[in-house]
């Protein structure tokens, strides 16, 4: 008579029939704290997201079909947004990934393919507002339903900030709704003034981190502030055209986007009227960005660095 059945059996790793092995979960999902989305000193009960899987794709499916720099090592692939809610909804805001990737797409760069506007809140620090000691700048990125895609925050020295304002060197990190780094921007330190025609504002942008995309250089214009959008291998692609005095009150200041050759209008940078005591009392200042929904999402990147270089250029005063 055969033994009856034991109560338990050792559970050994399973091991597919085909001896693919690659797609085996491994361990447990790790709780991934979320980095400082919300403001300064509060907290918020739904920042903090679990990763639910690990995306072990081989090769070129893992790569995107993407040719990184010497050095960098891809970060890994993911797929979903964690912990999704009913209907399929990203939590917390977040936007979700969007569907039908175009080829070669940096990773990160993904959400800019879906989206033709996106809107750049500055975060206020308390700091600045009681003391006058400049902080590093943090800003919410949202799409046009306000919808949370990137997070930037600049890296910059502390004396760099006090004593050299708006003209401080600095490193940008902007990141995804997972906390990995998918763009970077970096700033040198040069001089600033219409005077100055061979110390003209620059930054150069990359995505992944070490794979330049683009960069945007000032042109020198003696009232106008002139801005040439670049690509990866310098050549101009477009043109963005500055008002004459960007120091209107109760209105909206526009940078409009034009074509290489400058006869079309392509899109704009606004900066917006945040109300008289936002504008008097802090530097923290709102953005909207728009650009045609077929640009290369490489570019779609520089444009948010030109942003960048255009609120430090222009709306960062000195403390």
């Amino acid at each position: 008579m055969a033994n009856p059945p034991p109560d338990s059996v050792p559970l050994t790793p399973y091991q597919p029939a085909n001896g693919n092995t690659a797609a085996v979960i491994q361990s447990q999902p790790k709780n991934i704290p979320n980095v400082a989305f919300s403001q300064p000193n509060k907290t918020n009960e739904q920042t903090t997201f679990h990763q639910n899987f690990h995306v072990m794709a081989s090769g070129d499916q893992a790569q995107g079909h993407v040719q990184y720099p010497p050095g960098y090592t891809p970060q890994q692939v993911i797929s979903t947004q964690p912990q999704m809610g009913p209907g399929g909804q990203a939590p917390d805001g977040w936007m979700n990934i969007p569907i039908g990737v175009p080829a070669n797409c940096p990773p990160g760069l993904e959400y800019l393919a879906s989206i033709d506007q996106l809107l750049v809140n500055q975060q206020v620090e308390m700091v600045e507002v009681l003391i006058g000691f400049e902080t590093a700048n943090k800003y919410l990125i949202k799409n046009s339903v306000g919808q949370q895609v990137y997070y930037a925050a600049e890296d910059s020295d502390c004396c760099a900030r006090n004593c050299c304002g708006p003209l401080r060197p600095f490193e940008m990190k902007i990141l995804d709704n997972f906390g990995r780094e998918v763009i970077h921007l970096s700033r040198p330190m040069n001089c600033q003034g219409c005077c100055c025609p061979c110390c003209l504002q620059s930054l150069e942008v990359y995505a992944p981190p070490g794979n330049l995309v683009g960069r945007i250089d000032e042109e020198w214009s003696f009232l106008q502030p002139l801005f040439s959008v670049k690509n990866a291998a310098g050549d101009t692609v477009l043109k963005i055209e500055g008002p004459i005095c960007t120091m209107q009150l109760c209105s909206d200041r526009i940078f409009k986007v034009l074509s290489a050759d400058g006869s079309n209008v392509v899109g704009k940078i606004s900066k917006q009227w945040g109300g008289l005591l936002r504008e008097m009392f802090t530097d923290a200042d709102c953005f909207g960005i728009t650009f045609p929904m077929d640009l290369d999402v490489n570019l779609k990147a520089v444009m948010m660095g030109a942003l960048f270089l255009i609120d430090y250029m222009f709306f960062e005063r000195n403390n």
